[in-house]
This record gives C-alpha cells, structure tokens and sequence, in this order.
C-alpha cells in the first residue's frame, strides 16, 4: 500500500478550525505520513504543528498559502518547505499581511454597506487569533444567520462576483513566487481549475509563473473532476512541472472535506512531495 500525504491544509490560525496539535494527530488518526501546514499568509502554527507532528510521529511539512491578485481574481499560491523563521521572508511576509489587511477593512465596510452588523472589532472577538480570508467572513455571516451555509454566504456576499468582495492590491503571484524561490521553498500554484481562466490564459500564468520559478502545479484536488485532474497534468508535463495534491481540509469549515481524502476518494501519493523536492535539486 502506498504511502500518503495532504500537501494543502489549514488550521486555526488561518481559516481552518483544528488546532495545528489536533491536525497533526488527526493526520495519525487517518494513516496519512505527511501533511503540509499551509495556512492562509501566516506561520503562526508551524511550530507547534512540527512538536505535535514529533509528538505522533507525523511529518510536517512547513508550509504557508498566499493569496494574491492577478486579473481582478485571488490566486493562491502554495510555499512548500519553507524557512518560517528567514528574516528576510518573515518581513516581506508582514507586508503580504499589510495588505491582506486593507482589503479586509474594505470589505467589513462593504458588507456594513449591504445592511450586516459587522464591524473589525466584532471580527476580532469571532476570530481572535487568526489570519481572516473570506472563509471567516462566511463564517460569520452563517452564525449571524445572514447566510443558511458558506456556499451561500460566499454567493450573495463574498465570492469573486458578490458585492462585498474586495481583490487583493499590490501583491501578485509572481511576486509570491519569487519570494518563495528566495527562501529556498518550493512554490506551487494551488488549485488553478478553481480560477475559472480559459485554457489560454491559465497556459499564459503558468508560462510566466514558471519563469519567475514555479515548481509545481496543485493536479490532484477535492473538488476536481477526473477531466480537471488530466487538464492539470497535461499543462504541468507541459511546462515541466512537478504535481502536487491536497484536499484542502479546513475542518467544519468545509464539512464536506476530511483531511487526506477529501470528498472521500482522494489519494496522494507520499512520492508526489519527493518528487517536487527533486524537482528543486534539479532546477
């Protein structure tokens, strides 16, 4: 039997709703050799989560998701491997969260705007430790009954067509890359599918982010169908990519995704991550 991994899940300390500890003995729980902790603009749990992995015998892989902006849409892209405690990404990292600040501010005034009983303070008091996506602000929204579920709240207030959203300035995929490259990770762009970019301008990203060093492409994915797994492969062995996998795990925030399997079917291969490391050796 293969050994397996998640290569993309989040704790508390961004969007997700397990502790890193409980991640890591979760991942026991579920026979899975490695996981990367990859949360949302922050490192906050890595450390904990490489003692608790120790702990159980679990593999972490030290990871971090940037969301950025290219196009008017978020792109998420994947650090995997990371040196959390650089000095110099620690910094540009602080930046990233500068900006993932402002636009927060600018959608709690938009959703203020729509009639919803929110404000920055109230955001902290429902999530006081964490790195806020729009994930939290679904969440509220359902626990304030503004919204029955997230899918709904992400439709009438927070997806990339709904009134509230606010894009991302300033930083780009590239710019996450590059940073990513400098610190010795290995950088993958996370779920293109879920861009909904043509052919041609998801071809287009992947050419330019692979100048600028990507590594990776994200080809195994909760909500993939098996056309969008070979769509994914086919552009990787394009430009030379190694392929990743995750599910994506956020605990009871996406219900419906458990961690190493995520709609219940999903395998990635341990091999997958080592052959992304070979990747960068042989870059």
């Amino acid at each position: 039997m293969k050994e397996l991994t998640d290569l993309h899940v989040h704790s508390c300390c961004s969007d997700g709703t397990y502790t890193p500890t409980e991640l890591a003995v979760y991942a026991k729980e579920k026979g899975l050799k490695a996981f990367a902790l990859t949360d949302h603009d922050t490192i906050l749990g890595i450390d904990e989560a490489m003692a608790a992995g120790k702990a159980q015998g679990i593999e972490v892989i030290p990871g971090i998701e940037f969301s950025t902006n290219y196009r008017e849409k978020d792109i998420h892209v994947l650090g995997l491997g990371i040196d959390w405690k650089d000095a110099r990404f620690l910094k540009k990292l602080r930046e990233f969260q500068d900006s993932r600040d402002l636009r927060n501010r600018k959608m709690i005034q938009r959703m203020a705007g729509c009639g919803i009983d929110i404000t920055y303070e109230k955001m902290q008091e429902a999530f006081p430790d964490s790195t806020w996506t729009r994930a939290n602000f679904a969440r509220y929204l359902v626990d304030r009954k503004y919204a029955k579920s997230t899918r709904e709240a992400f439709a009438r207030y927070v997806g990339d067509d709904a009134p509230c959203f606010v894009p991302r300035e300033k930083v780009t995929p590239f710019q996450a890359v590059e940073l990513i490259r400098e610190n010795g990770g290995l950088a993958v762009l996370a779920h293109p599918v879920l861009y909904h970019l043509s052919d041609e301008d998801l071809d287009t990203l992947v050419f330019k982010l692979k100048n600028c060093g990507l590594n990776g492409i994200e080809a195994i994915y909760s909500t993939y169908r098996w056309y969008d797994e070979t769509h994914i492969k086919t552009l990787a062995r394009k430009h030379g990519l190694s392929i990743t996998g995750g599910s994506d795990f956020h605990g009871s925030n996406k219900p419906d995704i458990d961690l190493g399997v995520g709609h219940g079917n999903l395998k990635i291969p341990y091999e997958l991550w080592l052959s992304l490391k070979a990747h960068q050796a042989y870059r």
